[in-house]
């Protein structure tokens, strides 16, 4: 019974996420091009969700709503491993269901709407028709250091006498940050899940680059990791 409230936390927390990120983007930034009225918007969105899901599905799973985050509470051994799949499986199913909804409200404005690599709040990296990103090179950088800095974060919110009630709004103010500064680098990623719940039903070169938004940001899990590691004091040691 437990393992179930998981992944339904999970999911629930992943779909929250997706509706204030990516269903900011696609359905009230607009998919014209990214001016900084609409990076404020969408990071806004995603950093609001998150702030709501923390309190939400929190008490009951951690509110993970991301592989990367989960892969980072594991290697530090701050969750029970055998958990791990109840939460993939969750933040999967959450991510897909967002995408859908956001996909079924689009195509109910009067205007045609295809779902693209262009139009449907994917991650990518170079230029193709509709979108205009930073190199591999730019892409990689950013998506390692900036999952790290979550990672991090959320591995700071978890030490003995941090207050329970600022985890929401500290983790959703850092979704935040890393939004603002790498939306024109790569639409942002951080969350494999994220990127999976779009690229899913954009398909085209979403799905062909969709792999680097996973392994990257798993990537940098462990690199937040070993920067907990190096500032922490509460005992806890890679096992």
């Amino acid at each position: 019974m437990r393992d179930t409230k998981i992944l339904a936390a999970e999911a629930i927390g992943t779909f929250i996420l997706m509706l204030g990120g990516p269903g900011v983007a696609v359905l009230a930034a607009g998919t014209g091009a990214l001016d900084g009225a609409a990076v404020l918007a969408v990071s806004l969105g995603f950093g609001f969700a998150l702030l709501i899901a923390a309190y939400a599905v929190g008490p009951v799973s951690g509110c993970h709503i991301n592989p990367a985050v989960t892969l980072g509470m594991a290697v530090m051994n701050k969750m029970d491993r055998a958990k791990v799949p109840f939460y993939i499986a969750g933040q999967g199913l959450g991510a897909l269901a967002g995408g859908a909804v956001i996909l079924i409200v689009r195509n109910g404005a009067v205007d045609d709407f295809d779902a693209n690599s262009g139009s449907f709040a994917t991650n990518q990296w170079g230029s193709g028709e509709g979108y205009e990103f930073f190199n591999f090179g730019a892409m990689v950088v950013a998506e390692i250091v900036l999952t790290a800095l979550l990672v991090l974060v959320v591995l700071s919110t978890t030490r003995k006498g941090f207050p329970p009630a600022a985890i929401g709004l500290t983790v959703g103010i850092t979704l935040t940050l890393i939004h603002l500064v790498s939306i024109p680098v790569d639409n942002t990623s951080v969350n494999p899940a994220r990127s999976f719940g779009m690229a899913i039903f954009a398909g085209g070169d979403a799905m062909e680059q969709l792999w680097a938004f996973i392994v990257f940001p798993l990537l940098g899990a462990v690199v937040g990791a070993g920067a907990y590691l190096l500032v922490s004091d509460d005992g806890d040691a890679l096992a």
